[in-house]
């Protein structure tokens, strides 16, 4: 189980995980998030549960969350800034996980948009959900799975390999440390959100850089090399002609040329 009164001891940080709701199982900590916010909930809410039954990623896909061996969260924030949109959200927690683990000496990568991977496989993931008001965001929910213990890792088959941090680190992590490292940095990156720092930080760590990938969705297929980011956040894809594609983040999939994953 998640030791709550560790979190709540720890918690507010940077201005996150306050109000705090732990579960010890539900279906998805987005729907709880999404349903508090609508609800009124307040900019930092922070929903954490200790095992997921309808946990979700991108394009539905199943987040296997099971008991004690896992991080299922979800953040609610109410963004003002010009640089808010799902790209950018989806890289402020991508980007709170990654620094989280090179804290402990583990060195991880984006695989655009939304996973976060070591040599071995994926073990984290990245689900922003948003809800606007004209032009403006109204609130946005980041929910964040890291496989930490072995327990995390789907037993069933899946399209890209996946890992958790125990395995990649060597040894056995802190689950609610880490869980307290990821919301201090979101709280860090957050005011940072689409500026240069964050795009120039996003792309340092930027997984497949400069190998050839290809990007496939909504019936079509891009193949060419991964050149980086655009200020924008959208990825640069040089293709055999010499012209170089702009691809926002949508309903896509992105893989190395070499490899089978997805």
């Amino acid at each position: 189980m998640i030791d709550v009164p560790r979190l709540e001891a720890g918690l507010p940080v940077e201005g996150l995980g306050e109000p705090l709701y732990v579960f010890p199982t539900i279906g998805s900590t987005n729907d709880e998030a999404k349903s508090l916010a609508e609800h009124g909930a307040p900019h930092g809410t922070l929903v954490v549960a200790d095992e997921q039954s309808r946990g979700r990623g991108r394009r539905e896909r199943k987040w296997y969350s099971q008991p004690g061996s896992g991080i299922a969260l979800s953040l609610l924030l109410r963004p003002r800034s010009v640089g808010s949109n799902e790209s950018s959200l989806t890289a402020l927690g991508a980007l709170a996980v990654v620094k989280s683990l090179a804290m402990r000496k583990l060195e991880a990568y984006i695989k655009w948009p939304n996973d976060v991977i070591v040599s071995a496989g994926k073990l984290a993931g990245i689900l922003v959900e948003t809800s606007w008001q004209g032009d403006q965001i109204d609130y946005a929910i980041v929910g964040i799975g890291v496989n930490v213990h072995q327990g995390s890792i789907p037993q069933a088959a899946l399209d890209f390999p996946a890992t958790c941090v125990d395995d990649a680190l060597g040894s056995k992590v802190d689950r609610e440390a880490l869980l307290l490292d990821i919301i201090a940095n979101l709280g860090a990156w957050y005011p940072k959100l689409g500026s240069e720092e964050m795009i120039e930080a996003w792309q340092q760590r930027l997984a497949y850089r400069d190998r050839q990938v290809q990007i496939t969705g909504a019936g079509t297929k891009t193949v060419g090399r991964l050149e980086g980011l655009a200020a924008d956040g959208r990825l640069v894809i040089q293709v055999d002609s010499g012209e170089k594609i702009l691809v926002a983040q949508g309903d896509l999939s992105l893989r190395p040329i070499d490899s089978d994953g997805d």
